[in-house]
């Protein structure tokens, strides 16, 4: 059995503020349930606050999501950040986080650990664009500060008694002082997050909101979209929940044969995820034309149309679209690809440029958690304290990571998140007196 709360120092441990653990002095035992990026920042934090830390992990090694992100680049945070990044029931939960662990403290720690940072546009990577990189030190660090990692390890039950917890896996038995959830949200089950661990967070008293797929591809109703599949081009995406706007977002956008992907699509795609789970009604408005004002977009397809004598209406359009589009474009208005372009009338061209700018699509699913980046949802944020990440309801029980209800935008900030979050969670599990 594991048990170290009245096991004594044998010798001395460094802390990161360089002070030492002095003999005879008594160490905390944590115990963490996920070993993905939160549960490893959680428990190298909480080594480093001499606390005796074990992993459990029910895959067959730490980190694998962390080696797909940023496609394999590992985009491990950006130098943009504020409460317009991140989303959940209460935004504004992160701020205390990243007050005591944020951007610069990510830098900071990475360096420390070997990752020399590449920025590109704000996003950071490790300098030799490699997302195994930052899992090896990650691992690195670990194993320096002996923190006990057990593997395909399974949760069969948790029970608080008096101050301790005690963890039965099919392994073996392990009993600690604090007890950290860090075991992920749903998305990418194949990584370990499968919310297998939920019914244990839930029996000690805690609710999750509705979880569904974020920085996911949405499906499409329209049957054109096998015809145009493969384009990838700069569109903006205005997503409409029960006909009432609720946001948008702007860059390349692949259209597929079942709807669009692209990061565009992945920043809008909690919000019709969730509307979606509740029955409401999901639109998506394409504005295939994002530099030019309605007026001026008027105006190019008017003066194309009308100056390009001994052009055909598909001839006109190529140079503006890609050319698998045209077809489409012109289908929609009425517009054979072959009519002269000076005799396409003058209507004819404004309402084809009042389509280009509203391509309105019904949205009627997404990919799925098996090709989300991460969920959206979680514990409800209003019963753990957002300045230690402890439980309201059981003292001693922390959170870290996408377990809570926060999720964040492509670029970084799902990581941020998880290293933020597992931190602060981990230092204050060791630290915190309960």
């Amino acid at each position: 059995m594991f048990c170290v709360s009245k096991k004594t120092v044998i010798a001395h441990k460094r802390l990161t503020d360089g002070n030492y653990i002095e003999k005879g002095e008594e160490l905390r035992s944590i115990i963490i349930i996920g070993g993905g990026a939160s549960g490893m920042a959680a428990a190298i934090a909480a080594a480093r606050n001499g606390a005796d830390t074990v992993i459990i992990e029910h895959k067959d090694r730490v980190g694998k999501k962390i080696l797909s992100t940023g496609n394999g680049k590992c985009n491990y945070t950006n130098k943009e950040q504020g409460l317009r990044y991140y989303r959940g029931e209460n935004p504004a939960f992160v701020l205390p986080v990243f007050e005591q662990f944020g951007f610069k403290e990510t830098i900071s720690f990475f360096k420390e650990l070997g990752i020399y940072p590449k920025e590109r546009n704000g996003y950071f990577y490790p300098a030799s664009e490699q997302a195994a990189a930052v899992l090896d030190v990650l691992r690195m660090e670990l194993r320096r500060l002996g923190v006990f990692i057990y593997t395909d390890c399974t949760l069969k039950s948790i029970k608080k008694n008096k101050n301790k917890f005690t963890v039965l896996t099919d392994q073996k038995t392990f009993t600690a002082d604090a007890c950290i959830f860090a075991c992920g949200g749903m998305a990418f089950p194949k990584s370990g997050s499968d919310g297998s661990a939920y019914p244990y967070i839930e029996q000690f008293g805690h609710t999750f909101t509705d979880m569904v797929p974020a920085l996911v591809q949405m499906k499409a109703k329209q049957s054109f979209f096998k015809s145009i599949a493969g384009i990838r081009s700069d569109i903006s995406i205005r997503l409409y929940i029960d006909r009432q706007f609720v946001c948008e977002d702007r860059g390349e956008v692949q259209l597929t044969e079942y709807g669009i992907s692209g990061i565009p699509s992945f920043q809008v795609s909690r919000y019709a995820a969730i509307a979606l789970k509740h029955r409401q009604k999901v639109q998506a408005v394409l504005d295939f034309m994002p530099a030019l004002s309605d007026m001026d977009l008027q105006q190019e397809l008017y003066t194309r149309f009308t100056s390009l004598h001994g052009k055909t209406a598909e001839e006109a359009l190529i140079g503006l679209f890609p050319k698998k589009l045209i077809p489409l474009f012109l289908k929609e208005n009425q517009i054979s690809l072959h009519d002269p372009s000076d005799q396409i009338p003058a209507k004819q061209i404004k309402n084809l440029s009042d389509y280009l700018k509203n391509v309105t699509i019904d949205i009627t699913d997404t990919k799925g958690f098996d090709a989300a980046q991460c969920t959206a949802g979680g514990i409800r944020t209003k019963e753990i304290y957002a300045d230690t990440l402890k439980s309201r309801i059981v003292s001693g029980l922390y959170f870290a990571g996408e377990v809570i209800d926060i999720d964040g935008m492509c670029g970084g900030y799902n990581l941020q998140w998880a290293w933020s979050s597992g931190y602060v969670a981990g230092t204050h599990a060791a630290c915190d007196k309960q």
